[in-house]
């Protein structure tokens, strides 16, 4: 399955740079561009992409507006990845509550690039390391939010709140799978029934959901 990619950002060499190297990638095609949130939004019917890679920064409308509108829209599958120089709290929180399936700092090395794009497609949620350092703190400033905002949290088993503490730490499925001494097809069914019933779109959206629900804290770790 060839994965279809739209890139959005209001810099022609930064466009020009991303379809270099994803053009260059064997699966992957670039089906349009766009050079701020409203043409992303515009032309996000007719590209039909599988990811977005979303820069934060634009005129006329930014980025995390344009995955706003997206991610709202019952019509459109496409996730979204939020790209930035700044690996800045707000942004990510911004984006995450946006509907962002993933936040990449623009300097990630191509391979890093091309591996969230990969994940992202495949239905899974992608942070970079200093991103999810930087979500952690940004949540933690804030109040913790009542646990009854949440009350799929009251819903998990004690082996799905075993898995989520272990998906704040950046676990993948199989690293779970060998913490747990479980097989990684039993992790993957514990994370969709953790998804449903936080009503989350992805893991990473689950893990703000325990962060702001005082489920788990930086301690734990």
């Amino acid at each position: 399955m060839v994965i279809r990619v739209m890139l959005v950002d209001d810099q022609g060499m930064v466009r020009a740079g991303f379809r270099m190297i994803l053009d260059a990638e064997p699966g992957i095609t670039v089906v349009g561009e766009a050079a701020d949130g409203i043409e992303a939004v515009e032309m996000i019917d007719r590209a039909r992409p599988d990811v977005v890679l979303m820069d934060v920064r634009m005129p006329r409308m930014d980025g995390i507006e344009a995955c706003a509108r997206i991610c709202a829209s019952d019509e459109v599958t496409a996730r979204v990845m939020m790209l930035t120089t700044f690996d800045l709290d707000d942004y990510v929180h911004a984006a995450l509550r946006a509907g962002a399936s993933g936040f990449m700092l623009k300097d990630s090395p191509a391979e890093q690039l091309i591996e969230g794009i990969r994940v992202i497609a495949n239905g899974d949620a992608l942070l970079a390391p200093s991103v999810t350092q930087a979500l952690i703190d940004e949540i933690t400033r804030r109040p913790v939010g009542q646990p009854d905002a949440f009350p799929g949290i009251d819903e998990l088993t004690e082996r799905e709140l075993d898995v989520v503490k272990l998906m704040t730490r950046g676990m993948s499925n199989s690293e779970i799978a060998a913490e747990l001494y479980l097989g990684e097809a039993t992790i993957k069914t514990h994370v969709g029934r953790i998804l449903a019933k936080l009503g989350a779109r992805d893991r990473v959206q689950a893990v703000v959901a325990a962060y702001e629900s005082g489920l788990v804290s930086p301690g734990d770790h």
